[in-house]
């Protein structure tokens, strides 16, 4: 049985016949043919196509009202438009309904194969995309974090279950991992997504500062406090107060939010009276808060208090697969941003992409994709198109990688960098030629070059001192 079906719709038998012929060298089609128009409403009601194509003129329904009733049903399904008395004023209103192309009669068989294989490629493609979206979304319900790795599939179970439960959490990550995505996943999918959602970053307020910004003051409290202010956290009351970098929190104040975290409770700056709060924490860290535990610098008191609910996110590094995917949705928003159309990356640049070691993570990434954007102007990035330092690291080993694929990849480097300097002793420095004799690219080659330090004048010079 055919996997692709196509309604053709005609009240002239013969036109009919002809284009079933035509459309039945397709492979794996089947062209259904229906010379009454009302019964092929009731078909196309009834029973699944992948594209519709009708006359306009037409005892009973018109193509025009074909058209209606397809659109009431199935929104996407492409329809092909024949007449053999074109006007503006149908091509118009065609175009309007929908129709996603119009040909006239008489017409070549190559021109109805072409726009239906067209159509019909357009739909699959749509299809897919729309799986596509489907299998990203169902693993990404929290927040806007992408990633299909086994290591982001567990982040966002783990978003899921912490959403579900009042408890405090605490995300441990490297800088640029997306902890912040990660705490506002865990609110919007709560039930206090439409309460406030208050982030801070312990680091960037000044410690003579931070008691009354997190808990506010009275009037008079200190100089300069001319009103009462409500602190961050009575703010963030019946939502979720998210605290970036708590490990910079001073230790004084370290012992504030531990009875706040216990009691539930706040006092002003200057005030005698307690407000309770019904707020949820969500701290996060880049540095190992064990280890600040033993060095004294965190309360272990407040560690476990905030450890209820841990969440660990991979570096970029550790999740390679997901570049790609991020690089796409980075490239389709910024490029919207920027108002410029779609634009691709090439094979080779996301190879350099996929190679580097991103000591920034995901930010780190985004900004990249944000500079190589704003350098370039063509549809298309190519690794000429990257930032140099990031093409010169492509292909670097984080330190300790011991892995299988970390000693593969360092020999591997060891080879290229060794093939790569006989070649240009080999034909003096000169690069084009080097590139003919590999059969690589030249761009390929220059970034090769580039990534394991090896400069062509080095052989040219020598040939020179030699002659």
């Amino acid at each position: 049985m055919s996997s692709t079906r196509i309604l053709v719709v005609d009240d002239e038998e013969s036109l009919l016949v002809f284009c079933g012929n035509i459309l039945g060298r397709l492979p794996d089609v089947e062209a259904v043919l229906e010379t009454d128009s009302e019964e092929a409403a009731a078909r196309l009601q009834r029973e699944e196509f992948d594209l519709l194509i009708t006359d306009i003129i037409m005892p009973k329904l018109s193509g025009i009202d074909l058209l209606r009733q397809v659109r009431q049903r199935d929104p996407q399904l492409p329809v092909l438009v024949i007449t053999g008395h074109p006007t503006v004023e149908t091509a118009i209103e065609c175009m309007k309904l929908g129709a996603a192309d119009y040909i006239t009669k008489p017409f070549v068989a190559e021109t109805l194969q072409a726009a239906a294989r067209r159509l019909l490629d357009e739909r699959r493609l749509q299809e897919e995309n729309l799986l596509l979206r489907r299998q990203v979304e169902r693993p990404y319900t929290c927040g806007n974090i992408l990633g299909h790795t086994p290591g982001m599939h567990k982040v966002c179970e783990n978003v899921q279950r912490a959403a579900a439960t009042n408890f405090d959490v605490l995300i441990i990550g490297e800088t640029g991992t997306g902890k912040e995505l990660v705490a506002r996943g865990i609110h919007q999918s709560s039930a206090r997504k439409d309460a406030p959602f208050v982030p801070v970053d312990c680091g960037a307020i000044p410690e003579e500062l931070m008691e009354s910004e997190f808990f506010g003051h009275e009037r008079g409290a200190f100089t300069g406090a001319q009103t009462r202010s409500l602190g961050l956290m009575e703010f963030a009351n019946k939502g979720t107060f998210f605290m970036d970098e708590i490990a910079q929190m001073p230790m004084r104040l370290q012992a504030k939010l531990l009875r706040v975290l216990q009691e539930r409770k706040i006092r002003r700056v200057g005030s005698t009276h307690e407000i309770s709060l019904d707020v949820r924490i969500v701290a996060a860290s880049s540095v190992d808060l064990r280890e600040a535990v033993q060095r004294e610098r965190f309360r272990l008191d407040l560690y476990h208090r905030i450890n209820v609910v841990r969440i660990e996110l991979p570096p970029l590094r550790e999740r390679v697969e997901d570049i790609p995917l991020l690089v796409r949705h980075f490239m389709e928003r910024l490029s919207g941003e920027m108002e410029r159309g779609r634009v691709e990356v090439t094979p080779e640049a996301m190879e350099v992409l996929t190679s580097y070691p991103w000591p920034g993570n995901v930010r780190e990434l985004q900004n990249a994709m944000k500079r190589t954007l704003a350098l370039s102007n063509g549809p298309v990035i190519s690794a000429a198109d990257l930032p140099d330092d990031l093409v010169a690291r492509s292909g670097e080993i984080p330190r300790g990688g011991g892995s299988f694929f970390a000693q593969r990849e360092r020999r591997l480097g060891a080879f290229e960098k060794e093939y790569f300097r006989a070649l240009l002793g080999t034909f003096k420095g000169d690069v084009a030629a080097a590139a003919r004799e590999a059969e690589l690219p030249r761009g390929t080659v220059y970034r090769l070059l580039k990534k394991h330090g090896v400069n062509p004048t080095e052989f040219r010079e020598a040939e020179l001192a030699a002659a």
